[in-house]
């Protein structure tokens, strides 16, 4: 079991995601950086869809009541093991009554925390991932306890790996989205060369951004979205749905972001600073 003995600011339990339901209206859920989660359960031997913690800007404190390997992976949040600092991409093993702690915010806005064999906390339609509407409860809090299996004689082939951070990443790829042909010059000239802020309106479900292109008056059917969708609104306001975003909208869908592109969002916070390019 992991105890939480202190929650952060938006601790959550998150696996690849929640598919088959989006016809029903429920979001795919799941870990918002993939990438970063990818590293850390193949440095565990995981499966790809083994449950993490996703941790947004400030970290938690957890206590282990047995003894694992976890590895931490995406934003740097100063961790520390028994007061001794650690690093991302690395495995360690902790001890039963260790506990991890974090720190200040170094760089990117969302950590992750994988051990091995991942977490075994309730599968609702077929993930651990936490969404309210679903799972009835949205964060981690304090005196939670998470489940987890005892994983005898692990060796890891690779105890760390020394992959290039894409924190720093500023660009987002996108692709073509079905509205985009509705736009006129002026708004796809503005899309592609402005730099846009996110706004502090950002979470699992949408960022927004700060700066606008020109309105529009285009008329469209609620039609389906998927998480990387760009939404603009008659206002020219650019929206960016998420992980938990919802699965139908009525704004114009300009662009797609790649996976990449999901991923490197998904470390951004307010005040920062993206593009857009067109692949």
């Amino acid at each position: 079991m992991l105890k939480v003995l202190k929650a952060g600011f938006y601790t959550t339990v998150q696996d690849a995601g929640r598919f088959h339901y989006r016809n029903k209206g429920v979001p795919v859920s799941g870990v918002m950086d993939e990438m970063s989660v990818f590293k850390v359960n193949s440095l565990l031997e995981n499966e790809e869809s083994a449950a993490v913690l996703e941790i947004t800007m400030t970290g938690p404190t957890l206590l282990f009541e047995k003894e694992t390997y976890i590895a931490l992976g995406g934003a740097e949040m100063s961790a520390t093991l028994n007061n001794a600092p650690i690093q991302n991409n690395k495995v360690y093993r902790v001890n039963e009554e260790d506990l991890l702690s974090f720190g200040r915010l170094e760089k990117g806005f969302r950590a992750y925390l994988a051990l091995k064999g991942g977490f075994t906390s309730k599968e609702i339609l077929g993930s651990r991932s936490f969404y309210k509407p679903i799972t009835k409860f949205n964060r981690l809090n304090e005196n939670d306890v998470i489940p987890f299996s005892i994983q005898e004689n692990f060796q890891p082939k690779i105890s760390e790996i020394k992959a290039a951070s894409f924190l720093d990443n500023t660009v987002l790829e996108v692709y073509k989205a079905p509205e985009f042909d509705l736009l006129n010059d002026k708004q796809l000239e503005e899309i592609f060369s402005k730099t846009f802020t996110v706004s502090h309106e950002n979470n699992r479900m949408a960022y927004q951004l700060s700066e606008t292109v020109s309105s529009h008056t285009i008329s469209m059917l609620t039609s389906a979205t998927i998480p990387g969708t760009v939404q603009l609104t008659p206002a020219g306001k650019m929206i960016v749905l998420m992980k938990d975003g919802q699965t139908t909208g009525g704004y114009p869908r300009t662009v797609q972001l790649t996976d990449k592109a999901i991923c490197i969002l998904a470390q951004k916070k307010g005040g920062d600073t993206i593009r857009f390019k067109l692949v």
